[in-house]
């Protein structure tokens, strides 16, 4: 809303530790105005360490120990970059970030946690670290695959006889006792006996791991790693499938080449956790070391930082007061012994039992559940008064962002159908072609079209990516070479800072992604508004008249270069109903530029981008320009991963109900034919051994396309049918 305060500062999380993700649940029930909040993360979610060797064990699935990053940026209203940090520039305020520009900050938190990366000779190239939990729980769930399938031996070595090592050990060799497989699981330990717990804690686990099969080699010092061995001084090696390190913590490599104050590589922080000597910088978790109250890397330290860290963070913003850290001296260690049973831990008395396991089950899923389950916020109450509306109309549906924004097709034709014949006779009538076609003087032709998306990310450089290449898919789709744009850009009220730091963002994402198809971009207008949206008008240029849509002939199949779905999963996302990874593939894809499928399909005897009317209304505007009938065959019809599941539940975009009364389909009903597209893909009519080669021209240069239907002499409602079907 424009009487919202301006933006006025920048709040960063690196990282989406436990803190991090507990500080963005606090933040999204109490917001501060003004503050412009950015979260940078290599995924979409982050596991919990505390669910680890259950889900090894096979006690929890991958999605019970993962945290949902994209919700909860949404529900705090923070845009997620998906990237790596790289280096922070202390002095400028900036932190650099993997495959895209720095991004600026007025106050920002490190939370990155630690790696398992050993510097033993053979580690990087045979073996896998604990953490980062991600990385090691997916190699985990690849070789129990592979061993369960006998494609490999269950050996398996564990550096390192600390508390997490044993863990680890005894929930594999819980799981492959699973599958039936008798496992040879040695925890190697350079010390003289097993570590991180009293004398009583150590006899209960070293019995566990003796009744899985799990051995101990003691004062194990490691020479090397190959592909099928742990060589050991003085030792005999040991056989292994799969090598994991979990011996110690170790620190980023990145940071140690950071000008930040450092202990053995951890960052140092001061009693309110900020970075020691920097107002600005704060640093939380198993990265950062407290000299203070020096303490183990343990999750439950990072837990008890984020209501600390979270108010600190306010106060650096506002010019309050900052909170001391007060961690804990000691703590209730419980650590799962493979099967559903656990060891508790604390001042030297030590018990294991089931029912232990129970409580730490409890205690591990209370937390997940807070993060999981957002509490519903207040939102403004409604007027009390209501214009009535059509009988038809949805509108107290929530609007949706990108093409699913659009003014339905039933009303644009209407505004539409009293346009005359054009002024001048250098244009090209070409009513509901994608973009309009104008004579040169010289010869040839230019296309030219506009296109801008409300925002439904609130990463102003994915947005950016999306919205150009949503925007030269007109010219691709027309068979034009994209020549020059033109950007029109609507900022969210903000500072002159913010302003400048963002339209830095948008514009040098632009010209990388125009430049890249050969156009420049050459201008454009800026004004602030009530909320970000980013469109572009585009030129190009062709030779010969372009492709439109009235090209088509009976005989041609339809060729389909991208799936369709995103609309669903939009409205998914921004009801916080999508799962995360299904959310970021989906904007991975939609990033993805498309002119080599347009040189491909250069020859197509009519073509067009799939966009906010969905693929039933784009065939349909083909079939009416080209006097043809379309059959689609709906197992032939890619669809993003999830989308299916989601249109199931009933979701949709808030113009699917005006798409589906604008197209007719006679066959079964499918919701996805009319779920409108951003950034879809282009769509192609071409004869089918023309198809055939575009297909193998494609795949040749890593990319797709799928023929989903065939095109006759007639007209009518589109024909849906399951299976191919080819005269």
């Amino acid at each position: 809303m424009l009487n919202t305060p301006p933006l006025t500062r920048d709040l960063v999380l690196v990282g989406g530790g436990h803190a991090h993700a507990l500080v963005l649940r606090q933040w999204g029930m109490n917001p501060l105005a003004g503050a412009r909040l950015t979260v940078i993360n290599p995924g979409p979610t982050a596991p919990y360490t505390g669910m680890l060797p259950g889900h090894v064990a096979g006690h929890y699935g991958r999605d019970t120990l993962e945290i949902d990053l994209m919700a909860l940026a949404r529900f705090a209203g923070a845009r997620l970059i998906l990237s790596h940090a790289t280096a922070i520039d202390r002095e400028a305020r900036l932190i650099h970030v993997e495959g895209r520009g720095p991004v600026a900050y007025d106050a920002a938190s490190i939370d990155i946690g630690i790696t398992a990366q050993m510097g033993i000779e053979g580690f990087a190239e045979h073996a896998t670290g604990a953490k980062p939990l991600n990385i090691y729980a997916q190699v985990w769930r690849d070789f129990l695959e592979a061993v369960a399938k006998g494609q490999k031996a269950p050996e398996i070595a564990v550096i390192g006889g600390g508390i997490a090592g044993c863990e680890l050990a005894m929930a594999m060799a819980f799981a492959l006792r699973g599958k039936g497989v008798a496992p040879k699981v040695t925890v190697i330990e350079a010390g003289p006996q097993i570590s991180g717990m009293n004398a009583r804690a150590r006899l209960k686990i070293g019995k566990a791991m003796a009744g899985l099969g799990v051995h101990v080699r003691t004062n194990a010092r490691i020479k090397r790693i190959t592909a099928t061995h742990v060589h050991l001084e003085k030792q005999e090696p040991v056989a292994t499938s799969l090598c994991v390190g979990a011996a110690g913590a170790f620190p980023h490599s990145w940071v140690a080449q950071t000008d930040l104050p450092q202990e053995n590589g951890f960052i140092v922080v001061d009693p309110d956790l900020r970075v020691s000597g920097d107002p600005h910088l704060f640093a939380v978790g198993d990265c950062a070391h407290m000299p203070f109250a020096p303490r183990p890397k343990a999750g439950v330290f990072a837990v008890r930082a984020a209501p600390v860290l979270h108010d600190n963070l306010r106060a650096v913003l506002t010019g309050g007061r900052l909170r001391r850290f007060r961690p804990q001296k000691s703590y209730l260690k419980l650590v799962s012994l493979g099967g559903k049973t656990a060891l508790a831990e604390k001042y030297g008395f030590a018990v294991a039992a089931p029912l232990l396991w129970r409580w730490k089950d409890r205690i591990d899923r209370a937390f997940m559940d807070k993060l999981a389950h957002l509490p519903i916020m207040k939102a403004p109450a409604p007027p009390s008064d209501v214009a009535l509306s059509e009988a038809n109309e949805h509108l107290e549906a929530p609007l949706c962002g990108g093409c699913g924004a659009k003014v339905g097709g039933s009303v644009l034709r209407g505004s539409l159908k009293d346009a005359g014949a054009p002024d001048h006779a250098d244009v090209v009538r070409a009513q509901g072609d994608d973009a309009a076609i104008l004579r040169q003087p010289g010869g040839g032709f230019q296309v030219l079209s506009t296109d801008h998306l409300r925002a439904f990310v609130e990463d102003p450089v994915q947005m950016t990516r999306i919205a150009a290449v949503h925007a030269l898919g007109d010219v691709w789709a027309m068979g034009a070479a994209p020549q020059t744009a033109l950007s029109t850009i609507i900022l969210p009220r903000m500072s002159q800072a913010l302003q400048s730091r963002t339209l830095h963002e948008i514009n040098s994402t632009a010209r990388h992604v125009f430049g890249a198809a050969g156009a420049s971009v050459v201008g454009g207008h800026t004004t602030m508004g009530a909320e970000l949206t980013i469109g572009f008008t585009v030129t190009g240029t062709c030779a010969q008249k372009p492709i439109t849509l009235g090209g088509a002939q009976a005989g041609d199949v339809l060729l389909l270069t991208r799936p369709i779905g995103t609309g669903v999963i939009l409205a998914a996302h921004m009801a916080g109903r999508a799962p995360p990874r299904v959310i970021a593939q989906t904007l991975a894809q939609m990033e993805q530029p498309q002119s080599i499928a347009a040189d491909v399909l250069s020859d197509a005897h009519a073509m067009t981008d799939v966009t906010g009317f969905g693929l039933a209304g784009h065939v349909d505007a083909m079939c009416g320009a080209s006097g043809v009938r379309a059959t689609l065959w709906q197992l032939e019809i890619p669809v993003y991963e999830g989308a299916r599941a989601l249109s199931a539940l009933g979701i949709a975009s808030s113009l699917l109900a005006s798409n589906v009364a604008d197209v007719s389909v006679d066959g079964a009903h499918d919701p996805l034919l009319h779920d409108p597209q951003t950034a879809g893909g282009l769509l192609a009519a071409l004869p089918l051994d023309r198809a055939e080669i575009a297909l193998a021209q494609l795949a040749a240069q890593g990319c797709h396309g799928w023929v989903i239907g065939t095109l006759e002499k007639g007209t009518g409602p589109i024909k849906l049918t399951q299976q191919r079907m080819l005269k």
